[in-house]
């Protein structure tokens, strides 16, 4: 019999899927938005609008993108989406990092490999060599290719990544403006490149110097502390005694023979000993004099005990005390060089390990150099160490041709045949490795171009405060780098990269950047690219008659290291937001950069650097950090763990909207963590927002919104409320995205479908919307409230589920102004729908109602005295005379809110009791019958003979 009544029903129906398939759905709607060019139809509609600038930090061109690089691109389209629906024109330009070593790399693997597939062997090369190369570079040209070829093979590496990158981009829904990105390697930007370099160089900050840094050996150049990342390693650190030759009187003073004093120096890279030139003292710390059988060690006092404890010596006395400046200026004699060593004093000097007389070797030491530059300059800087990490001759004979690495136990020994190794002890330390090739690295004392921090880190200081940090300890955090950096080598000895413009005078020797030089090489750049640098000699690209201002010479060589690939990004501001960009609309500084946290020390940072260098002030406003993208037990992801997860698994099994979903629901400013097990609870997440749009749809299929609407003074207290609920939720979503906390949006999003809507909104109202009439105003104020619901809820969604907002977008049923792109929408703005404060206090204590009476009918049901709710009559009891005044003043609305037949109040005790204080709830079967249509229990059922099994209501509705 009830199959009769169904067609007398308000039964939702819908085209929407309720299954997503968004693997196979997105690639469709994809292309479509690249056909119609949504991207600039987003900007367009913003015309007029404040403008809004996220600079994009270019990832690198070598590889498919990974976890991270999703996550990062993701991170900001959702702001690039939110911004231009939130009352801003928020344009966004894509940019990758073209230059570098890897590139280089990979092109000379690609060099190598064709000559091999053609029986081709690489040759050496040598005086007389007659192939008609220049081997000035040796390394990149052995494989018959001339620097200019093998530089078109890196920009065809690079170009192809670029392209493969931008299809896995947008294929994440990233909107932008892909048909014009930057690039690190286009002419244009490696011009401005040229001119920043050319402003910091006129400035002063820019010089050429004799320092330690950072050497690869493996890669043969000079890395940046950005470069730089430290792997736990386990060494041998070794206590070296160095004899007295010549004392300064203090010794002498204190009755101790000389040529038995010791100094003890501590050191766990053994294979700088041969740069050794000093032992450096804290002026102000005690030292001792131990006697330990016929000789005597000089250590600090406050290390004695630990240094003897570590060289297994027990039986020693200490006979003469002094203060460390009393023994500036003696002499010690080197350990198997022919050289002394000199007693120094340094403010570096600490006593937190080691024996207080720190081995100096100004050659491998940014401190050990400053302290003898600065103070002791008749002091040589020794580098006894090669490009690949070989000692020369300079390090004694014996250990030629050792790399530094090889060589350290070796040293060790003969220091042990010699006398002077004091002891040894196995320890673990972090130890510098090179983040491109993850081998260790050295420091060595090369001749290298720097940017002096030094001289504008004030300047700096004062940017770095103006910025808004986010997470806010990145201010600490750049603070303490820039605090911490005196100079940035900024020049590497590789081919792929921007060259240097500088150039050498034939006669003096000396190296000329002036204002006719940047001019030349920047004008240059701009019309053929940095290869030109490559094909053309000096007298080429200078103006003619150009000669030295030093000597007048007119011959001149060029500079053949490149620039630091963080100058190359570091400098993207000026390119993307300078005032010849050839962007509309962009201007400097930026609103945002958005970045890994890695990046303090690079991008970050060397944007700053280059901005505040020449232009006095950041190029951003704001600087978010997120963190790294590790498995589900927080490892981080490695071939050799087999844990890693590439984005395109998840979008073939999921779709890109998960991806996108996974992003919004993590606190990306810290590590985020992936595996399969959340993904699966991310899908589930999504299906039930799915389906509360779905729902919605399913019951609007009927409605025209400009002519079934009602007005507000027609909907249900039920229905202002849930309007109200979609007011606080805009709210929360505006301020997690103005802050950036997508995670509190998302989390606000679900719980708002699944408990203000699907739990209880949405259940309470299926009566009006199946059983009433259709027309009816109680029908279609629901539908009206649903409606507006959605609408402001995909327009929420939108920024995050790209796909999945713009078809649900494409079902909600046409009105007044609505764009076919939900992207072309603004979100609305909080402050429709609120509620009264008293009108909202009741909700509050309904809803807190309703939970105590959904316990309670749970457990009648599990106990199978109800099976539907609506078998029930709910009986409430209290002896509260307020809370039964209040029950009494909404009972006619709480049947429908329990979604139970009947409710009764009493006075009294009795009932079940629950979280509202006073209240007892009773569950009774329902009064009257079942009706066939609304499956209510009702006393009137069959009151109307032509319709035996309806209650009265369903038989008045169906004999209209």
């Amino acid at each position: 019999m009830a199959d009769n009544y169904n067609s007398t029903m308000n039964l939702p129906k819908t085209d929407f899927d309720m299954r997503a398939g968004l693997p196979k759905k997105e690639p469709g709607m994809l292309k479509e938005w690249q056909d119609i060019d949504l991207y600039n139809k987003m900007i367009a509609a913003n015309d007029g609008k404040p403008l809004y600038l996220l600079h994009d930090g270019p990832p690198y061109a070598n590889a498919d993108i990974h976890m991270g690089t999703a996550m990062n691109k993701v991170i900001k389209d959702i702001i690039v989406r939110y911004k231009n629906m939130s009352g801003f024109k928020a344009p966004y330009v894509p940019g990758w990092d073209c230059h570098g070593l890897p590139i280089e790399r990979r092109a000379l693997e690609k060099v190598k490999a064709d000559r091999e597939k053609k029986g081709e062997k690489p040759h050496a090369h040598g005086e007389g060599c007659a192939c008609g190369h220049d081997h000035s570079n040796e390394e990149e040209n052995r494989y018959g290719v001339t620097d200019y070829e093998l530089r078109e093979i890196c920009n065809d590496f690079a170009m192809h990544y670029v392209g493969v990158q931008r299809e896995q981009f947008e294929r994440l829904g990233v909107l932008g403006d892909w048909e014009h990105p930057y690039l690190t390697l286009t002419p244009d930007f490696e011009a401005n490149q040229i001119a920043v370099f050319g402003e910091m160089a006129k400035k002063g900050y820019i010089y050429k110097g004799l320092k330690p840094v950072y050497w690869c050996p493996q890669d043969r150049t000079a890395l940046a502390e950005a470069e730089i990342e430290y792997e736990e390693e386990d060494v041998e650190s070794i206590y070296v005694a160095f004899q007295t030759v010549k004392d300064n009187g203090a010794l002498e003073k204190a009755g101790l023979p000389v040529d038995k004093c010791w100094f003890v120096i501590w050191t766990t890279t053994t294979w700088t000993l041969p740069g050794n030139v000093a032992i450096c003292l804290g002026p102000r710390y005690e030292y001792v004099a131990a006697k330990v059988g016929e000789r005597f060690y000089i250590v600090a006092k406050e290390l004695l005990e630990p240094s003897m404890e570590a060289c297994g010596i027990t039986d020693y006395e200490v006979v003469a005390e002094f203060v460390g400046k009393d023994l500036d200026r003696i002499e010690t004699k080197h350990c198997w060089l022919d050289r002394n060593s000199l007693v120094i004093m340094g403010d570096h000097v600490t006593l937190e390990s080691g024996t207080g007389c720190v081995h100096t070797a100004p050659g491998h030491g940014v401190e050990d150099y400053d302290v003898v530059v600065r103070h002791y300059p008749e002091l040589p800087i020794i580098v006894p160490v090669d490009d690949d990490g070989l000692l020369t001759e300079e390090a004694g004979p014996q250990f030629t041709g050792l790399s530094v690495f090889k060589a350290s136990p070796v040293i060790q020994k003969a220091l042990a045949e010699s006398g002077h190794l004091v002891g040894a002890q196995k320890i673990t330390h972090t130890y510098p490795h090179c983040w491109r090739c993850h081998s260790p690295i050295i420091f060595r004392a090369t001749k290298q171009w720097f940017c002096s921090v030094e001289d504008f880190r004030e300047d700096t200081y004062k940017a770095i405060d103006s910025v808004k940090w986010i997470p806010a300890w990145g201010h600490g955090r750049m603070m303490g780098m820039v605090r911490d950096r005196a100079d940035w080598c900024i020049s590497r000895q590789r081919l792929w990269g921007v060259p240097i413009p500088v150039f050498y005078c034939d006669d003096c020797g000396e190296y000329v950047i002036d204002d006719t030089t940047i001019g030349a090489v920047h004008d240059l750049f701009a019309k053929e690219g940095s290869n030109a640098w490559f094909k053309y000699e000096a007298a080429e690209i200078l103006p003619k008659g150009y000669a030295c201002p030093k000597c007048g010479g007119t011959a001149f060589t060029k500079e053949r290291d490149t620039m630091d690939v963080w100058f190359d990004s570091g400098t993207s501001w000026e390119t993307v937001l300078g005032k010849n960009t050839p962007w509309a609309d962009h201007q400097f500084p930026s609103d945002l950069y958005l970045e890994g946290s890695d990046q303090y020390r690079g991008w970050f940072q060397s944007s700053l650097l280059t901005s505040v260098a020449t232009r006095g002030v950041s190029p951003y406003k704001n600087v978010v950090s997120c963190g790294w993208v590790v498995d589900g037990e927080g490892r981080k992801m490695s071939k050799s763990l087999g844990n890693g997860i590439a984005p395109e698994e998840v979008i073939s099994q999921y779709g890109a909207d998960i991806v996108r979903l996974w992003v919004a629901a993590s606190d990306y400013q810290v590590d985020v963590r992936i595996s399969k097990d959340i993904l699966k609870q991310l899908s589930e997440a999504y299906r039930k927002i799915r389906n509360t749009a779905r729902f919605i749809l399913g019951n609007l299929g009927d409605f025209d919104p400009d002519k079934d609407s009602v007005d507000d003074d027609e909907l249900t207290s039920l229905d202002k409320w849930a309007l109200a609920e979609l007011d606080k939720l805009v709210a929360l979503a505006h301020e997690g995205y103005n802050g950036f906390d997508f995670h509190k949006v998302y989390h606000n999003l679900h719980r708002f479908c699944v408990v203000s809507m699907s739990n209880f909104y949405l259940d309470i109202i299926k009566d009006r919307l199946y059983v009433t009439e259709t027309t009816g105003k109680s029908r279609r104020a629901a539908q009206t409230t649903m409606f507006r619901i959605l609408v402001a809820l995909t327009e929420m969604l939108a920024p995050i589920l790209a796909y999945t907002a713009q078809e649900i977008w494409s079902f909600i049923p046409a009105f007044a102004g609505k764009q076919e792109y939900v992207v072309l929408h603004d979100i609305p703005k909080a402050g429709l729908y609120q509620l009264p404060a008293q009108e909202s206090e009741k909700w509050d204590r309904i809803i807190a109602v309703t939970a105590d009476v959904k316990k309670v009918l749970e457990t009648a049901r599990a106990a199978k005295e109800i099976g539907s709710s609506l078998e029930a009559k709910v009986v409430l009891h209290t002896d509260d005379d307020g809370l039964y005044s209040f029950i009494e003043g909404v009972q006619d609305q709480l049947a429908d809110i329990f979604i139970v037949s009947q409710v009764e109040l009493e006075r009294g005790g009795g009932g079940t009791a629950g979280e509202v204080e006073s209240l007892g709830v009773e569950v009774r079967p329902a009064d009257g019958q079942k009706c066939e249509r609304c499956w209510q229990y009702h006393t009137d059922v069959g009151a109307d003979p032509a319709h035996a099994t309806l209650c009265g209501r369903c038989a008045a509705i169906i004999g209209q």
